[in-house]
């Protein structure tokens, strides 16, 4: 069964009728829509347009792998990620996007990037994709971040970055499914 059959659906989607602007940000935008639920009732939908976003996994020849450790604001802690970033305009190239990010987080460049997924983060409340990338054939260079950006470098084996999922300690979403996507890629 197709998944996005709108004849095979129609008992769950919903038609916009109405959409506002409630603030119009640097980075997202949020909208109250009001929508015709498949009863023919209306809601409510407030939801955040995202720009989307590129993220890349690099994978050292040795085994290991390039993490990127920064401060996250909206939930207060330290985080262990794979570096990543927004899309610059609607119609970047999500690979380009990837490619910069790993230089800048990082400052390695990388022979071979290779797609692995498109995540939807937050499909309850956001529009964000994230196109996930690995890297390989890396040479090592000098990180570039945004004068915004505090990032620190970590690199560590594949093998213990899966450990590290699997007891929590790494947990953002991206990183999570880039990690496992690897493990498995690389047991072919």
């Amino acid at each position: 069964m197709p998944l996005q059959d709108k004849d095979l659906n129609k008992d769950l989607i919903e038609e916009k009728i109405g959409s506002e602007q409630v603030f119009d940000g640097n980075l997202l935008k949020v909208y109250r829509d009001t929508v015709k639920l498949p009863t023919g009732n209306e809601a409510t939908r407030e939801w955040i347009k995202h720009p989307g976003a590129s993220a890349v996994l690099p994978v050292l020849a040795d085994g290991q792998v390039i993490l990127v450790k920064q401060y996250r604001y909206p939930i207060g802690r330290v985080t262990l990620e794979i570096p990543a970033g927004k899309l610059d305009a609607p119609d970047e190239d999500p690979q380009l996007c990837a490619v910069r990010e790993l230089s800048e987080e990082t400052g390695y460049t990388a022979e071979k990037i290779e797609k692995l997924t498109t995540i939807a983060t937050t499909v309850g409340f956001s529009n964000e994709y994230i196109h996930i990338y690995a890297a390989t054939g890396l040479k090592a260079g000098q990180q570039h971040t945004d004068e915004d950006e505090f990032i620190n470098v970590v690199k560590m084996p594949l093998a213990k970055a899966v450990e590290m999922v699997l007891s929590g300690e790494i947990y953002d979403c991206k990183s999570v499914a880039a990690i496992l996507l690897v493990e498995r890629m690389l047991k072919k």
